[in-house]
């Protein structure tokens, strides 16, 4: 690891309760979002690396460099052998409610997967994780849905492409299926260190938990509107506006504004410019369903609320993140219900923050691995009292 630079830092009151937001602690060798250039892969950055093959971004975040084709081959069969699913995780999702939120039962599968085996290695759990998960999150969709019996693995498909395959969505596009999700999956495999699921994962792993265990944490932290499930919020604030005209998509989230709802979408916790990610995803709209009615109110919210949003001169980055343009492009291509827009992101996620959690527990600090998380909270309102 290169020699860390001297960083001084001073804890303020009014810093307390805001989310560790911007407090160093820890190091990430996998990815970095720059405040104007956006995230980048082990110093790649994300907008030349968005066509890759998914194999070559997971290579890429355990291995810390892009395969040769040697390597890229030989890393291709291994995921592929790690991939069959033992039959008792269907038999039990096929037990579980269906009733609930998909990523209710997408966690729930992760944690399925490591009771039926796990190595306790936290290198080859993280990799027959990534490897499983595709022949997993399709079995969700398809009981889930009552798609019918589930579909076998054909791994030599490619990683990406074998998922569309065992999906076998009913009149699903599949060679647009797999360029969209394959261009997805890159975009959303990390983020640095310290968005919540990646933190909570690499905090739950320090107690030296699982890597199931941990991954399931960081998938609950994935859950909630402020972070993952923001791209289903995303889309469905999307289909409310439901117009092409752009003053007409102001006024609307001008009222948004003025009754402190939500404007989902635009702004990021460290970009000051547009997300590059979105910048791609708007590439892939153009290629793939240029026409479609819910893209183009994308496009037209997109420029309303870069205007409206540089009204406010509170807000520090009024221009869209990647979740903007998702959820139009996955509903183009088949993908009706945004419920499901989190389970493709925590799939994807599930990669960076797997190599992570292998780093921080077996590179860091020479082998020894990060210490258990104990951060300290000031005690407030504890003078002793009487009864």
């Amino acid at each position: 690891m290169a020699e860390l630079p001297e960083i001084e830092f001073t804890i303020t009151n009014a810093q307390l309760d805001t989310g560790l937001r911007g407090y160093p602690v820890g190091t990430c060798e996998t990815s970095y979002v720059d405040p104007e250039e956006g995230v980048s892969y082990v110093g790649y950055p994300i907008a030349d690396l968005a066509f890759m093959p998914a194999e070559d971004i997971i290579y890429l975040l355990f291995n810390k460099a892009l395969p040769s084709a040697e390597e890229k081959a030989a890393f291709t069969a291994d995921i592929a052998e790690r991939s069959p699913v033992p039959e008792e995780v269907f038999a039990a999702l096929r037990a579980m409610p269906m009733s609930g939120h998909p990523m209710d039962l997408f966690a729930a599968a992760i944690q399925i997967l490591g009771m039926a085996g796990k190595t306790e290695d936290f290198y080859d759990d993280a990799l027959n994780l990534v490897a499983r998960m595709p022949a997993t999150l399709a079995a969700i969709f398809r009981l889930r849905e009552g798609w019918g019996e589930l579909i076998p693995s054909e791994p030599e498909r490619g990683y990406v492409a074998n998922f569309v395959h065992m999906l076998g969505m009913p009149g699903g596009d599949v060679e647009a299926l797999t360029r969209l999700l394959s261009v997805y999956y890159v975009l959303h495999a990390d983020h640095g260190g310290g968005n919540l699921s990646t933190f909570t994962g690499r905090a739950v792993a320090s107690g030296l938990a699982d890597m199931y265990r941990s991954m399931a944490s960081a998938m609950n932290g994935l859950a909630g509107p402020r972070h993952g499930m923001a791209n289903q919020d995303c889309f469905f604030m999307v289909r409310e506006l439901n117009t092409t005209d752009v003053e007409a998509a102001a006024e609307k989230l001008r009222s948004r504004m003025a009754n402190r709802e939500l404007i989902y979408g635009f702004g990021h916790a460290v970009l000051r410019q547009e997300d590059p990610r979105a910048q791609v995803q708007l590439q892939v709209g153009e290629e793939l369903c240029p026409d479609d009615h819910w893209f183009n109110v994308v496009k037209t919210v997109r420029e309303a609320g870069i205007r409206v949003l540089k009204e406010n001169p509170k807000v520090q980055n009024p221009y869209p993140n990647v979740d903007l343009v998702s959820g139009s492009l996955i509903n183009a291509l088949g993908f009706t219900d945004p419920d499901y827009y989190t389970t493709l992101f925590g799939w994807s996620r599930i990669a960076g923050i797997g190599a992570q959690i292998v780093d921080e527990r077996t590179r860091a600090r020479d082998g020894r691995g990060v210490a258990i998380y104990r951060p300290r909270y000031i005690p407030i309102n504890q003078a002793p009292r009487s009864v």
